[in-house]
């Protein structure tokens, strides 16, 4: 039995947003997902999750965004994936 998360709601956010300390981060978002366990291994080592589009490899004891797909191509420039607390 596994103890990883089995998901993760991942926001893409903008690298600049004015006044960033009044604004959350799922309020600045410009996309979000909800993603599941695969039950795959990414090629980071990490476990793989997807849905909505997007495919990701999370490491789930940081819920860091190690690797990322959005709609089959690399997350564009200007924009950091998170997962949202």
């Amino acid at each position: 039995m596994t103890t990883e998360p089995q998901r993760f709601t991942i926001l893409l956010v903008p690298e600049f947003v004015e006044n960033k300390d009044a604004v959350s981060a799922q309020d600045s978002a410009v996309r979000s997902a909800v993603v599941e366990a695969t039950g795959e291994t990414g090629e980071t080592g990490y476990p793989r999750y997807a849905g909505d589009g997007i495919v990701a490899d999370i490491d789930p004891r940081t819920r860091t965004v190690e690797a990322l797909l959005v709609d089959g191509s690399e997350l564009d420039y200007g924009l950091n994936a998170m997962v949202a607390t």
